[in-house]
């Protein structure tokens, strides 16, 4: 990694819910590849320290009707171009040098919490009691 695209990491702050594109190259298997919009999903605290790797779900124009809870449909909208489905079953961390810096889109706090729920039923979070 040269030392402009460090400066440049030092620089931007990726935000919660915030669209971008990453490079997933290279896959394994089924998982996503390619260069493709992302959700930073990791708490922003861990984004405002520059930690070195960031929590995503990749998002696919590939759409699937009634995928509860794998997938989230979001619209077009600002710099997304077309209609995706978050892959919330896909949650990874992945490198900061993966993210390009500018951002296609922010979701609204309505939809965060949606797409937690989805990821926590599909960790089987909603299980756990307090003792």
């Amino acid at each position: 990694m040269n030392w402009m695209r460090l400066a440049w990491m030092d620089s931007v702050m990726f935000e919660r819910g915030g669209i971008y594109l990453a490079n997933l190259n290279p896959n394994k298997g089924n998982e996503p590849g390619k260069t493709r919009p992302i959700i930073v999903f990791q708490a922003n605290a861990l984004n405002e320290v520059n930690h070195p790797t960031v929590i995503i779900l990749p998002l696919t124009s590939q759409l699937i009707e009634q995928a509860y809870p794998l997938r989230f449909r979001l619209l077009a909208k600002d710099n997304l171009k077309q209609d995706s489905d978050i892959l919330c079953d896909q949650i990874r961390a992945i490198s900061l040098s993966r993210l390009q810096p500018t951002k296609l889109l922010q979701l609204n706090s309505r939809q965060l919490m949606a797409i937690e729920k989805q990821v926590a039923h599909i960790l089987d979070f909603n299980t756990f009691t307090t003792p």
